[in-house]
């Protein structure tokens, strides 16, 4: 066999792969859709929930989700990131460093139901927090905390030296190095990390359940961090497993559409814009 068969060859095969993951990635977005599309509506979207009648929505666990998605990532975003910077920037090899990446490395494995009991331990128990979105978040933050860590110390190891040799020998610090020229030019794979982080967070049921708990504010926005506060992965769950509404398979189908739906409009919203200000940063550098 000659390399061009071979390189060709091994094309098709990669190219395969790819249509075949995803057709699988269509097929469950189209099946989600086709039984969910026609159940969102603004009622449904903005109701409240009910609890033995039907014809219940997802307001409050819509605005629960956002909000300890926002309360978890102001939580392990500076820690996270910071560590990610001083690994990729600062740590000198030795034991210390690589402890901090073992270490880094197991929590990322630690399966998210065991995350969860911890934070009903600590966070819950210990703390005496019970169950509420405050619990929910700092739980959250301990799944999104190596994942950050080792997205920025990567995003940041990617760029060339050159870029540093070039910003020191002009006689910038290092920090002011790190800060405006390390930084902007890895800025888009730190964002795909934070979205990574949101994607997975936003269908994130099992730490909440332990955490954050099952009920939820017949009124919101309700921003006290104190009250219990279930998310619409949870509400999907619980609607699945322990509903008595007459219509939970209506409210199951059209809160994963919806579910699917915030997970896409997010990550546009939040990729779009960052390579936006990864150009103007970029190139008010240059100027």
């Amino acid at each position: 066999m000659n390399k061009y068969l071979a390189d060709r060859l091994a094309t098709a095969c990669f190219w395969a792969a790819a249509a075949v993951i995803t057709g699988i990635l269509l097929f469950f977005l189209t099946h989600i859709f086709w039984r969910g599309a026609p159940v969102l509506s603004l009622a449904f979207v903005l109701g409240t929930p009910r609890e033995m009648t039907a014809g219940g929505g997802v307001g409050p666990q819509l605005f629960n989700t956002f909000y300890i998605l926002v309360l978890s990532l102001l939580f392990s975003l500076p820690i996270g990131v910071g560590a990610g910077i001083y690994l990729a920037e600062y740590a000198r090899p030795g034991p210390l460093t690589n402890l901090i990446r073992l270490s880094t490395e197991c929590l990322a494995s630690v399966p998210s139901i065991v995350l969860g009991l911890f934070g009903a331990v600590v966070f819950v128990w210990y703390l005496g927090l019970g169950f509420c979105i405050l619990a929910g978040a700092a739980a959250l933050a301990l799944l999104n905390l190596p994942v950050l860590v080792r997205v920025t110390e990567e995003a940041l190891r990617a760029i060339p030296v050159s870029y540093r040799e070039a910003s020191l020998a002009l006689g910038a610090t290092k920090w002011q190095t790190i800060r405006r020229v390390v930084l902007p030019s890895a800025l888009l794979g730190m964002v795909t990390g934070v979205s990574l982080v949101a994607g997975r967070a936003l269908g994130e049921s099992a730490i909440l359940i332990y955490t954050a708990g099952l009920s939820v504010s017949r009124y919101f926005p309700d921003f006290d961090p104190f009250v219990a506060g279930e998310t619409l992965a949870v509400h999907l769950w619980y609607v699945n497993a322990q509903s008595l509404v007459p219509d939970a398979t209506r409210i199951a189908d059209g809160s994963a559409a919806l579910l699917v739906l915030v997970v896409l409009v997010f990550n546009l919203c939040i990729g779009i814009p960052s390579r936006i200000l990864q150009r103007r940063l970029l190139g008010g550098g240059g100027k």
